[in-house]
């Protein structure tokens, strides 16, 4: 079986689409094709961005074009001036992203937590985000208006002693300031504070950071932003430790001497 059969059969059973972390880890599953090259990841990217039947949805994510229509029908379609400020491409994007976080908190052994009103949206395979998240509720880690405040938070890690480590705030269309605002009443904590946001909206960011009503927040350092490559990145490549064999060490050495 050639390389590009293997990654084309591999989206079949994932459902008609899958992250590239997703494939790097299931891909290498079929016995019949063989990978040999340093650098298999690199194929794979390579054989999604360059194969005809399989397209881009979002950053990382990737799908045939047999089953275009039950992906879109899930809520994950491609973003075009169109529809760029539409509800269900944010509804998606907020869904997409907040899963990556859960999947790469849990890997790194923390606890996750997403408020209630996310627990039933749905990542791209179906899976609901409340499966992915380790816990279903706060931990009584502070009192309860500060508790309140964080029950907000798109998505939180908490460490070993359920204190929160970092809060991440998913902003597609929405105000960053309200977010900031979050992170400012929540700034006393030892947690990193992060705006995940495509990588134009940095500007705007930096602009609302300035503001003096976030004096602390900037002087300290306390608030740092993520663009959605740089997450899936993240994601990436805590899938890809995952996946280590010794025929595929030499690529995870120098992922990681770059991470």
């Amino acid at each position: 079986m050639k390389q590009y059969e293997a990654v084309i059969e591999t989206l079949e059973k994932l459902g008609g689409a899958a992250t590239l972390g997703d494939l790097n880890t299931e891909v290498f599953k079929i016995k019949e094709c063989e990978w040999k090259t340093k650098t298999p990841f690199a194929s794979i990217r390579r054989i999604v961005q360059q194969t005809k039947g399989i397209y881009k949805i979002k950053p990382g994510l990737y799908g045939l074009e047999k089953y275009k229509k039950q992906i879109e029908e899930r809520g994950y379609i491609i973003e075009t001036e169109k529809n760029k400020n539409s509800e269900i491409l944010a509804k998606s994007n907020h869904a997409y992203y907040q899963g990556l976080l859960l999947i790469i908190g849990k890997i790194r052994n923390m606890d996750t937590y997403i408020p209630n009103q996310d627990k039933n949206k749905k990542f791209y395979d179906g899976r609901a985000l409340h499966e992915l998240s380790t816990l279903d509720e706060q931990p009584h880690y502070s009192y309860d208006n500060l508790l309140k405040r964080s029950a907000t938070i798109d998505t939180i890690w908490f460490n070993k002693r359920r204190m929160p480590s970092s809060f991440f705030e998913i902003e597609h269309s929405t105000d960053i300031q309200n977010s900031l605002l979050k992170f400012n009443d929540l700034q006393d904590f030892h947690a990193r504070m992060i705006i995940v946001a495509d990588v134009k909206r940095k500007a705007e960011y930096e602009t609302k950071l300035s503001f003096h009503a976030f004096d602390e927040l900037r002087q300290n350092k306390r608030v740092s932003f993520l663009n959605y490559n740089e997450l899936v990145k993240q994601y990436e490549m805590e899938l890809e430790k995952q996946s280590f064999n010794p025929n595929r060490s030499l690529e995870l050495i120098i992922l990681w001497s770059q991470s």
